[in-house]
């Protein structure tokens, strides 16, 4: 298996910055991509950002420009730096780990970071 913790949440004003991290540790060799998703309250969970292992990045719409992925493989570690941000960004942010194991493709998720986007 592997486990992700997360840290860097916190309460920004508008335009302000943020860098969120995600260290994994357990079966780390074995995952295929990692990404960060979010949730506002009443609403869905949505990706925000993905890269795979071989560096393939992918971000959603909203962010774009914004945000940044990006991984430190020596320490295992996913970060996601979150520029200009607003309002609307206010959600927990999950760290989330796609990974194989045996064949089987399998899924882990963080803890779940606060970001308070507010003047």
């Amino acid at each position: 298996q592997v486990q992700l913790v997360e840290s860097g949440g916190g309460l920004v004003q508008p335009g302000g910055s943020l860098r969120l991290s995600c260290a994994a540790s357990g079966r780390t060799l074995s995952i295929n991509a990692m990404g960060w998703y979010r949730q506002a309250p009443g609403k869905q969970l949505e990706l925000v950002a993905g890269i795979t292992s071989g560096g393939r990045i992918n971000y959603a719409d909203s962010v774009k420009g914004r945000f940044t992925i990006s991984r430190d493989n020596a320490k295992n570690t996913v970060y996601l730096q979150m520029n200009s941000l607003k309002p609307e960004d206010t959600a927990v942010y999950y760290c989330n780990a796609e990974f194989t194991v045996v064949l089987r493709v399998d899924y882990s998720w963080g803890q779940g970071t606060q970001v308070t986007v507010s003047p």
